[in-house]
């Protein structure tokens, strides 16, 4: 059983930055890509950005290319997701999650994705 666990949220003013960190158990990033998604009152869960099992390919959205920026430590089993010049609009829970399937292409929807973490909260200020 995998378990993601997601710290590091908090209240940070525009133009602040954050960086977010996934805890998993067991050694899931050997074969497994793992994702950032994140989810604003009101609306869907979105895909934020992922990186790929080897590590050497990273994907993100339009509103986070440029600002975010996704890394792993295999070694602590943590996947990072640093956020810069945040807006307040980028404000959210974000969720860490492991693809379902191994050795598979980044996949930017939510249904390729399984073992999510509990959410952390970001909350950006003007």
């Amino acid at each position: 059983q995998v378990q993601l666990v997601e710290s590091g949220g908090g209240l940070v003013q525009a133009g602040g930055s954050l960086r977010l960190s996934c805890a998993a158990s067991g050694r899931t990033f050997s074969s497994y890509n793992m994702a950032w998604f994140r989810q604003a009152p009101g609306k869907e869960r979105e895909f934020v950005g992922a990186i790929s099992w080897s590590g050497t390919t990273t994907y993100y959205a339009n509103s986070a290319k440029g600002r975010f920026t996704i890394s792993q430590d295999n070694a602590k089993n943590t996947v990072y997701l640093q956020m810069n010049k945040l807006k307040p609009e980028d404000t959210a829970v974000y969720y860490c999650a492991r693809s379902i399937h191994t050795n598979v292409m980044i996949d930017t929807t939510e249904r390729g994705y399984d073992y999510w973490g509990q959410g952390t909260q970001v909350t950006v200020s003007s």
